[in-house]
């Protein structure tokens, strides 16, 4: 294929699997609690990496295996439980719109925590993208008063995401993205699994058609919305840059909206500007200076690198989404 259109197509890809995993948690929520929803999808995520990831284990040198440890507990371990919690009173569409707030946490934990200074414009951006979150956590679609706590769980989990990526920027970006990311799940797998057990799922799955039909949905969110997610995202970032990668920011809600929308979610003017209002935050925060210089990236999934205007020196790091 030509690369110029190989690209075009990943992101397609890339951009359609992470949007509809919102609409994927939300009809495995009809069957299964929010726990077993989170266990069961980083336990088949697990299963399809586990052996990828052992044999990714010598690749990482021991002094930093606290930090794949600590990364990937909080890009791909917490929110895979926090995002179908929140998802039992906050519909797909909003949880897609929120996801977008991961470039922003990027940005204001990079200050507080990292060191990395911001230009007077991504501060603008940041500050626009929170007020937006505002807004869609003021009303629901009917004007009445939404569920704030709930949107809470989105926005702790796209902290989290943006947590994980300054820690792979810092600590990891020697680590080759698919490696490390098989080395996460692998890491998660067992917790995930005892979590599963805990639940109940092995004694009360009767096989009933809609166990069935909600073990599909997760299935499909964990091999696709998960693991191949990842593995597309490592290939787009291969072929081009992190400023082209970036752009799946932008496109994810508009393809959470679409299912919700078919899914028969109601929107309101409020979650339309909310909404406009995050984008145009995370547009300005991945905006480019005009000289240059190396600059910071802000990446979807929970992922960051620095790079330079030249696409070939630049990290690989890892990532996982909603």
């Amino acid at each position: 294929m030509n690369p110029v259109y190989h690209k075009w197509v990943l992101l397609g890809i890339l951009t359609l699997t992470w949007g509809s995993s919102f609409i994927l948690i939300k009809q495995g929520l009809v069957v299964y609690t929010p726990t077993e929803v989170g266990a069961l999808r980083l336990c088949v995520a697990g299963l399809a990496l586990v052996f990828f990831g052992v044999r990714s284990f010598r690749h990482i040198p021991k002094k930093l295996m606290p930090w794949v440890v600590a990364g990937g507990g909080m890009g791909n371990f917490i929110p895979m439980f926090l995002f179908p919690l929140a998802q039992e009173r906050v519909s797909s569409s909003m949880a897609g719109i929120l996801d977008s707030l991961v470039p922003m946490f990027i940005l204001l934990f990079g200050f507080l925590f990292f060191g990395i200074k911001s230009r007077m414009g991504q501060v603008v951006g940041a500050v626009i993208g929170f007020v937006g979150a505002a807004m869609l956590m003021g009303v629901d679609a009917d004007g009445g008063k939404s569920d704030v706590f709930h949107s809470l769980l989105i926005i702790l989990a796209t902290a989290f995401y943006g947590m994980n990526g300054l820690i792979i920027n810092r600590y990891l970006s020697g680590i080759p993205s698919f490696k490390l990311s098989a080395a996460v799940f692998t890491i998660w797998f067992g917790p995930s699994l005892i979590i599963l057990g805990f639940t109940g799922f092995f004694s009360t799955f009767t096989g009933t058609a809609a166990q069935w039909q909600g073990l599909g949905y997760v299935t499909i969110l964990g091999l696709v919305g998960t693991a191949l997610a990842m593995i597309l995202f490592y290939k787009l970032l291969q072929l081009t840059s992190a400023l082209f990668a970036s752009m799946v920011t932008y496109l994810i809600p508009i393809v959470a909206v679409m299912w919700g929308v078919l899914d028969g979610e109601r929107l309101g003017w409020s979650h339309a500007l909310g909404g406009t209002l995050i984008l145009m935050g995370v547009y300005l925060i991945q905006r480019q200076p005009s000289r240059k210089r190396e600059r910071p990236i802000m990446l979807p999934h929970g992922a960051s690198e620095h790079v330079n205007d030249k696409p070939s020196q630049r990290h690989n790091p890892a990532g996982s989404r909603g």
